[in-house]
């Protein structure tokens, strides 16, 4: 008899990392969140990290210490080659905890540098990133392009056997601490998305690159305006093929939106722990709110969004895992499902805690404004809708997998 038994459980060496990384969150991260609640209010207008650089390279160190380094960096490339799945699992521990640190290194462009990198960008830019010597980011959004990358208009023209850059990107997080900005253009505006954008490797420092502006926004983003005047390459800085840069940014955006709905889980699991316990713990018109109906009710929908959230991601995830090319339509999904659950989870978490639930005592009113974000950033929910709907009516309800 064949045995069709669906296994949802995690593989070991996964729950391995899973209980390192949650140990590393409770002994590291908890002890540092009223600093970062406290910088974040005082900060104001200015970019100052919410993590002193003093710390945020001692958690580094301690992380990379106990093994928490380029997980799901390629064995060839230095690193631990455990996967997505591993990574997403260790992103939602860390969001355990509002601190804003990052397993290095940053996953979604380390998987478009290994799927484009071609010969010598390998040593100047995959090995140093994946080893973290080097910081990058992505230059997409601009002031007329923003959920539609096949929108941007920045151009990339050959002239005497280089190419000249011009225009201005704009939210571009990190941008002040990269070494490098994998930048989008546009090689041939007839083609657009269909073959004509095109990315490119512009190191910091590079003649005409400049970053003139920044925008202060809720919570912890604070993202920058780059602009690009006759910036002059070569071809040794065009990442993957000329105008074919759409598909590998498109696998690149749904590793991201994997990731902020694994962040999303982690938010989402914090809040409902501090629920239970302050449900048990507080009595009004003598009765613990845990016997009120009102309340059993906001926890038990906030578990039950939170687990149907978590299946999509880690799906997502293994499919990553897996070599699958296309992975948009899930991407989008867990895009909508995480921002919007964590939303509402921890909504209720407040309205159960009153007032101390929007004071800087506690993590969630931080948590509210950190997540209000991930409904916009890396495409809003209305935008994906509309592509999973239009795809759908193109193309029929998928096999399921």
């Amino acid at each position: 008899m064949t045995d069709n038994t669906m296994n949802f459980d995690l593989p070991e060496d996964v729950r391995m990392i899973r209980d390192v990384v949650a140990r590393f969150t409770r002994e590291k991260l908890l002890p540092l969140e009223q600093t970062v609640i406290r910088r974040e209010a005082e900060r104001g207008f200015s970019d100052t990290p919410l993590l002193p650089p003093d710390i945020a390279k001692k958690l580094q160190d301690e992380a990379k210490g106990i093994g928490l380094w380029g997980m799901d960096v390629p064995e060839e490339f230095g690193g631990q080659d455990l996967g997505a799945l591993a990574k997403i699992v260790a992103i939602e521990q860390l969001k355990l905890s509002i601190v804003p640190f990052v397993l290095p290194p940053d996953s979604p462009n380390l998987h478009f540098l290994k799927d484009c990198c071609k010969g010598d960008q390998v040593e100047r830019y995959l090995l140093p990133y994946a080893t973290g010597a080097k910081k990058s980011c992505l230059a997409l959004t601009e002031p007329g392009a923003g959920s539609d990358a096949g929108a941007i208009a920045m151009k990339a023209e050959r002239r005497n056997g280089k190419w000249l850059l011009n225009g201005t990107k704009i939210f571009i997080s990190g941008a002040k601490d990269a070494d490098f900005i994998i930048t989008i253009a546009v090689t041939d505006p007839a083609k657009k998305s269909r073959g004509g954008m095109t990315a490119f490797l512009v190191d910091k420092g590079t003649p005409g690159l400049t970053i003139p502006a920044s925008f202060p926004m809720i919570g912890e983003y604070h993202p920058y305006e780059v602009h690009y005047e006759n910036v002059e390459l070569d071809d040794s800085h065009v990442l993957g093929e000329v105008g074919q840069a759409f598909v590998p940014l498109q696998r690149r955006l749904s590793i991201r939106r994997a990731e902020i709905a694994a962040r999303c889980l982690g938010f989402a699991r914090r809040c409902i722990s501090m629920m239970i316990e302050q449900a048990n713990a507080r009595s009004t018109f003598g009765s613990k709110l845990a016997d009120r109906q009102t309340v059993q009710f906001w926890i038990a929908d906030s578990y039950q969004e939170m687990e149907a959230c978590r299946l999509a991601v880690y799906r997502l995830a293994s499919r990553v895992d897996r070599g699958d090319e296309d992975i948009r339509l899930d991407g989008s999904m867990v895009k909508i499902q995480g921002p919007e659950m964590v939303g509402r989870v921890i909504d209720r978490a407040i309205q159960l805690f009153g007032g101390m639930g929007v004071s800087k005592e506690l993590p969630l009113e931080y948590m509210y404004r950190v997540t209000r974000a991930y409904r916009i950033v890396e495409g809003p929910s209305e935008v994906h809708r509309w592509t999973i709907g239009r795809d759908l009516i193109r193309n029929g309800l998928p096999e399921v997998r």
